[in-house]
């Protein structure tokens, strides 16, 4: 049965690509379509500033003449620049279930990134560690939270086959909005205890400086972390744009501990959920909807995104239980807004204290993604 792969030029002809997932997860009951306006800007060099800093191009598979798969492949220069590992990327990895198909868009990816010079591919990255990451290995019952991705459980096996091996697993915890666990609690109180410290709302008439403050607090926090680039300016305005359309400001903190920006916890309100049956389409009536569903109705759940300590503040005895604080504050913020129940998401496996902390909040390990890679 033939296979024939087609490239796509970004911003250019991408239709077929964005109907992939269309083709993969039709039968998939938990499966929830990106909104289409949404993945053509993440996908248009005019929209996306990804793109200022990298190269990148798209595959389709197709088997009998009928579309079967995707995948994209990039070279980040901003990545080079801060890891120096001659590392390229591949992301959007979707298939029906064949691995021959799989097999055909990674060549194609490999063989893009090997030509301009990489030695090592990794993935999913779509199309950084900043958007969607990972393979869902874990988890397949449940929706995707926003800003996260959804695959068949047959995905995992369909990478391995292309001769990739696990570098990294992402866990997501899910926790109910319910009374707080003794030890967050406790924590809780001893942090607003503390005089120098103020856990504040971001402020609504300032919240694009707002934004741009926990987008910083966030590259101070997060810098040293596995695989991290920080967002350029253009990128960060960007960020702060998307952030705009979907924050919840009582669900947006910043510490300040002497006047001075400490940290900050966001969690947003879970798009997804009130998406679900847009099928993707926001015309002629899937805006009118997903508006009262985000602003009236209000959706039930919500995912902690963002969450960070500047690290002039870390390992400072003093204030070791501010992490657990300021998720212990959204958690009761979101209780009262009518939250049901949230996920923590993502963690690095590896990242003992943060993970032990989410435990002690009751939550749940639900879901699994993971990171692949293969030398070229």
């Amino acid at each position: 049965m033939a296979i024939e792969i087609r490239q796509h030029a970004p911003g250019r002809d991408l239709n077929d690509f964005i109907r992939v997932p269309h083709v993969v997860f039709g039968n998939d009951k938990v499966w929830i379509p990106a909104l289409d306006f949404m993945a053509k800007e993440q996908l248009s060099p005019s929209k996306n500033a990804f793109f200022e800093h990298a190269e990148v191009t798209f595959f389709t598979a197709w088997k009998d003449g009928k579309l079967a798969g995707r995948i994209s492949a990039q070279v980040d220069q901003e990545h080079l620049k801060r890891w120096n590992d001659e590392t390229g990327f591949f992301g959007f990895f979707d298939t029906i279930d064949d691995p021959a198909v799989g097999q055909a868009l990674m060549q194609a990816a490999e063989s893009w990134v090997r030509a301009r010079g990489m030695k090592r591919i990794r993935g999913p990255m779509s199309l950084s560690i900043n958007e969607e990451i990972g393979i869902l290995v874990e988890g397949f019952d449940t929706p995707p939270m926003i800003m996260m991705s959804h695959h068949m459980p047959y995905q995992g096996a369909i990478v391995e086959a292309c001769g990739l091996t696990k570098v990294k697993d992402l866990f997501c915890w899910r926790y109910d909005v319910d009374e707080l666990p003794p030890r967050a609690a406790k924590a809780h109180a001893e942090i607003l205890a503390l005089p120098e410290v103020k856990l504040r709302t971001l402020n609504p008439k300032n919240i694009e400086e707002e934004l741009r403050l926990v987008l910083d607090i966030q590259d101070d926090a997060w810098r040293d972390n596995w695989g991290h680039v920080s967002l350029t300016p253009t990128e960060g305005k960007k960020a702060v744009e998307g952030l705009k359309l979907v924050l919840e400001q009582e669900l947006s903190l910043i510490a300040e501990i002497n006047g001075q920006p400490a940290a900050m916890c966001i969690a947003l309100p879970n798009l997804n959920e009130a998406a679900r049956d847009l099928g993707g389409k926001l015309f002629p009536f899937g805006w009118a909807k997903l508006l009262y569903r985000l602003k009236v109705k209000t959706p039930k759940t919500a995912r902690l995104c963002l969450l960070g300590i500047k690290k002039d503040f870390r390992g400072v005895k003093r204030y070791g239980a501010l992490s657990l604080a300021m998720v212990a504050e959204i958690q009761k913020r979101g209780r009262k807004l009518g939250v049901e129940w949230g996920e923590l998401s993502w963690t690095l496996e590896d990242n003992a204290p943060v993970n032990l902390l989410i435990r002690s909040m009751r939550s749940k390990l639900y879901k699994k993604y993971r990171v692949y890679e293969k030398a070229l």
